[in-house]
């Protein structure tokens, strides 16, 4: 049986490649001229034709989260002027917020100019921009403990705290909410998949203490690495190819593009260039931050990092969720996690070896079983394709849990790939 549409939903008109929804041309409100041949009810929706001054009104006024875009020239004058790290870090990191959403933005616009199957690559590939050009910075600063914290980190957000707000939130509301259980539980095990390439690293340190450690968790790692890149390919070809019908509720508002080509480009490269500036500051004020609030780089890792590049995204999934649009929510949530999992950690092994930084997917036993649990709860809780508060109260009390356990947890601030016990640790 159809899902049935509210009145947001109803398509103003089809066309083979693409939908307008009332909700689309509404998002417009306010930054439009009159007279732009936009007509509610008509039986034709024509894309309107802006001026420049009228593209950048719409960019700017989008979303009331650009107001915090005044936080870019603070964020970087705090550097120049040399004022305390703690307010560098905070100042780029309310910044990178707003940049985030707007990277969100810029690439849906030419998601939509692009097409279907090159769309949705695009959206795949920056979906997680932030946290690849947070991670790549550290990395290059030789600071593998946060990068690891950092991937982490957005795996357990996405999966215990974002997760659960959208089952509390969306439970509240609803007494019970359902999914599509074949597209969900499909991330949700390559998630575990995910967590075994980080087990067995583990495991491997753990019982084969006579070996150069060193050296072969760091080629078992490039290896493994490689796998999941490749499986990752696999999975964007499932989803884009074989089996697009599993998927087919995630598209359901799609709107028309505003930007043109050209200024959606430059939109998307400027953003970038401009999270690359502020991420550079961000990770360069983490020592300080650390020692002034005494807390640990890896808590800031885990903890604070994974809320600058999924903020945006994290209040998108809990709105759906609230609207009983749990497709689109999980889509966000378990998606965003097993991208995370599966791209973006094997990635920065793969940077690493080139740019000479030893980053293995080797991770402690704590932040391996943590890692372990999230996805077996979240397994367990998706399985039957229903949700309902309680279990968004599980999987809260789950993340609250994990951060009170890595606020205490101590981590040294550099890796030691040859420690006494012939262990690796981070």
């Amino acid at each position: 049986m159809s899902r049935p549409h509210s009145v947001n939903d109803e398509p103003l008109s089809n066309t083979p490649g693409r939908r307008v929804t009332i909700r689309s041309v509404r998002s417009l409100h306010g930054t439009l001229p009159n007279g732009n041949g936009i007509m509610l009810g008509g039986p034709e929706v024509h894309r309107p034709e802006l001026s420049l001054l009228e593209c950048l009104k719409t960019i700017l006024f989008a979303t009331r989260i650009n107001i915090l875009l005044i936080f870019i020239p603070l964020g970087i004058l705090s550097d120049f002027l040399h004022w305390p790290e703690a307010a560098t870090f905070v100042l780029n990191f309310i910044a990178i917020i707003p940049l985030a959403k707007l990277l969100g933005y810029a690439t849906e616009e030419l998601a939509m100019r692009l097409g279907e199957n090159l769309g949705a690559l695009l959206n795949a590939s920056f979906g997680n921009a932030v946290e690849l050009i947070l991670s790549i910075i550290a990395l290059k600063e030789g600071k593998i403990d946060v990068v690891q914290a950092s991937v982490l980190g957005s795996v357990l957000s996405n999966l215990l705290l974002v997760l659960g707000l959208c089952f509390l939130c969306g439970g509240l509301k609803y007494k019970t909410q359902n999914f599509n259980q074949t597209a969900a539980q499909t991330s949700a095990s390559l998630l575990a998949l995910s967590c075994t390439s980080l087990l067995i690293p583990a495991a491997f340190s753990a019982t084969a203490e006579d070996i150069d450690q060193s050296t072969n968790i760091q080629h078992l790692s490039y290896g493994v690495s490689i796998v999941l890149l490749v499986v990752y390919a696999l999975y964007l070809l499932f989803q884009l190819k074989t089996h697009t019908h599993l998927y087919a509720g995630e598209h359901e508002e799609e709107e028309e593009p505003v930007l043109p080509l050209w200024l959606g480009v430059t939109l998307l490269l400027v953003v970038t260039l401009t999270v690359a500036f502020c991420a550079e500051y961000l990770v360069g004020s983490i020592e300080g931050l650390s020692e002034s609030w005494n807390i640990s780089p890896t808590f800031i890792g885990l903890i604070l990092l994974p809320i600058v590049g999924n903020a945006a995204e994290h209040v998108t999934a809990v709105t759906v969720a609230m609207k009983n649009k749990m497709d689109l929510a999980i889509g966000v949530a378990v998606g965003s996690s097993m991208q995370i999992a599966l791209f973006v950690t094997p990635l920065m092994v793969i940077v690493g070896w080139i740019i000479g930084q030893p980053m293995t997917l080797f991770f402690n036993i704590f932040e391996t079983t943590v890692m372990f649990v999230s996805v077996l709860i979240t397994n367990y809780l998706i399985q039957d394709g229903e949700s309902n508060w309680l279990e968004g109260v599980m999987l809260l009390s789950t993340y609250v849990i994990v951060a009170i356990a890595f606020y205490y947890f101590p981590s040294p601030s550099h890796p030691v790939l040859n420690t006494p016990a012939g262990q690796l640790v981070f």
